[in-house]
């Protein structure tokens, strides 16, 4: 099972007099990932590096360090410890020492590593969003069995809107069929 940050984390080393300061956080989107990298990267920095994955999508930049030494070496911290729907900002303030092509790998990658680590990890559920309508008269039995997100009524009854974590999704549907004795009206 994969796992993601539980929330934001700040890590900052110096190394060869360069300050690196990462920036970690979970994102559910690609758009997420991006505003968070908009919000986060320091202008005044030398250079603003970053890595994020969500599921199958990945996305890394270098900003100016020689190729592969950054962008490739903070993903690859997210990867090795198993997390997804994260992204991480590396930013460097040029102290005045050259690293190499190996020291920038080291420490881009390294840095990314630590806040990682430093952060709370929690399981990725997977969740659905089901909207269905019930008669008004079941509509009490329905709220004993989940937490809606919305609920409003319409002259066939009261329709629901609730997010559901996918491993207890079939499970939930059985009980609602049952509940309602088959009454249930689903629209997604």
């Amino acid at each position: 099972m994969s796992l993601t940050l539980k929330a934001p984390v700040l890590h900052e080393e110096v190394i060869q007099k360069s300050r690196f300061i990462a920036k970690a956080a979970p994102v559910s989107s690609e758009e997420e990932a991006l505003d968070f990298l908009r919000r986060s990267r320091e202008v005044e920095a030398t250079h603003n590096c970053y890595a994020y994955k969500i599921g199958n999508l990945y996305r890394f930049s270098d900003d100016g360090e020689p190729s592969g030494t950054a962008g490739r070496p903070i993903l690859h911290a997210i990867e090795a410890q198993g997390l997804d729907r994260v992204a991480v900002l590396v930013v460097r303030y040029f102290g005045g020492v050259k690293l190499g092509a190996s020291g920038l790998v080291r420490a881009y990658g390294g840095v990314a590593a630590e806040a990682l680590r430093r952060g709370e990890k929690v399981p990725l559920v997977e969740r659905v969003l089901w909207e269905f309508r019930v008669p008004y008269a079941l509509a009490e039995r329905v709220h004993r069995l989940v937490r809606p997100l919305e609920a409003h009524y319409d002259p066939q009854g009261v329709v629901f809107r609730v997010e559901v974590a996918q491993p207890e999704a079939e499970a939930l549907r059985k009980a609602l069929e049952e509940a309602t004795r088959g009454r249930v009206e689903w629209r997604t």
